[in-house]
């Protein structure tokens, strides 16, 4: 995965399009990123001020695929939302009736979901300027993955990672939100920096290979640790002596073990960050393979669209092989020529 920059947002939210599979995939990544919340949140609202009716509507979605999925995860997009959506669903009270219809409903569904308290839905309801009519009517339809994971719910101790679709007909028209219920690791998946910044570390300073330290210890003689030769001391210069070469082993291995023991936490550490870290990777290699797929189907559509195009242009006609149908006749006279007829 890709580290956070803001420019990096910014392009992602650029590439942004109104479908489940490009909303849900830059969904994964905020909340992948979501340590960086506040820039998130500040650059979405200012896309927002300058987008287009429709892509506000894009936007939007965006936001509440982030706020629902990233729940279990934390409160930091949540609050972070919260803190600009009443001023956002102001700017967009004077849209067409069909989207603020579409951002009635997500309001809705927020409130059902507990995603905000009572008072922040009738603010935001307020801002929108909906008519106090109550919820919105809506049908919603569940799919077949749904189903799934509701029997799933019943034994807790089963991970998921399936997806939900909520599907609402409204004034006769057919609309489908998709998004994630991701399965939420024991840990937050770590930046790609930090990962690697971790190993080099790892590397840079790794005891259980320092051959030269192993070799040192294992070349002290045999009396600094074999407590049976204590009787054979017979002087106090040679007791003296070991003394010192005791003192010396302690301080040597002390300072080894310790080495060794951070080298251990570091390993533990490096194996719970590649415990959250491979997930996140195979869900995002998932909705990559999928994005890749979808735009390969695009791609042969296009291809015969453009073999189409040949075989139509290969068989118009060539107009400057046309006979000459004029006959010889003279050219009509001009507007000029008619003017000055007497």
């Amino acid at each position: 995965m890709a580290g956070f920059s803001e420019g990096a947002f910014m392009k992602k939210l650029t590439e942004l399009n109104s479908s489940s599979q490009s909303i849900q995939t830059l969904s994964l990544w905020l909340i992948h990123h979501r340590k960086h919340h506040g820039i998130v949140v500040k650059n979405w609202f200012k896309e927002l001020l300058k987008a287009k009716d429709s892509r506000k509507l894009t936007l939007m979605y965006l936001a509440n695929d982030v706020i629902q999925n990233s729940k279990k995860k934390g409160p930091e997009y949540n609050k972070e939302f919260g803190g600009v959506l009443k001023k956002a669903f102001e700017h967009m009270s004077s849209t067409d009736e069909k989207i603020k219809a579409s951002l009635g409903r997500l309001i809705h569904i927020w409130k059902e979901r507990e995603m905000y308290d009572e008072l922040t839905i009738a603010e935001y309801k307020q801002a929108l300027l909906l008519p106090n009519m109550g919820d919105p009517p809506a049908k919603k339809i569940k799919t077949e993955n749904s189903k799934k994971e509701k029997h799933q719910h019943k034994s807790p101790n089963r991970e998921h990672n399936k997806s939900e679709a909520d599907i609402r007909i409204v004034d006769g028209t057919l609309e489908t939100h998709v998004h994630l219920s991701p399965r939420t690791p024991a840990g937050d998946p770590p930046e790609p920096d930090e990962l690697i910044k971790a190993i080099q570390d790892l590397e840079s300073s790794i005891a259980s290979t320092d051959e030269a330290t192993r070799e040192r210890i294992s070349n002290f003689p045999k009396e600094v640790s074999d407590i049976s030769v204590l009787p054979t001391i017979e002087d106090k210069l040679c007791a003296e002596k070991l003394k010192v070469q005791v003192d010396e082993a302690i301080s040597v291995v002390n300072e080894y073990n310790s080495r060794l023991s951070v080298e251990i936490e570091s390993r533990k550490k490096i194996t719970n960050m590649l415990k959250d870290f491979l997930p996140s990777q195979k869900e995002l290699l998932a909705q990559a393979e999928r994005t890749l797929e979808e735009y390969q189907d695009k791609l042969q559509k296009i291809y015969g669209v453009r073999q189409e195009l040949k075989s139509h242009i290969q068989n118009l006609p060539d107009l400057t092989q046309l006979p000459d149908v004029t006959g010889g006749l003279a050219p009509l006279p001009s507007a000029g020529d008619l003017f000055n007829l007497h």
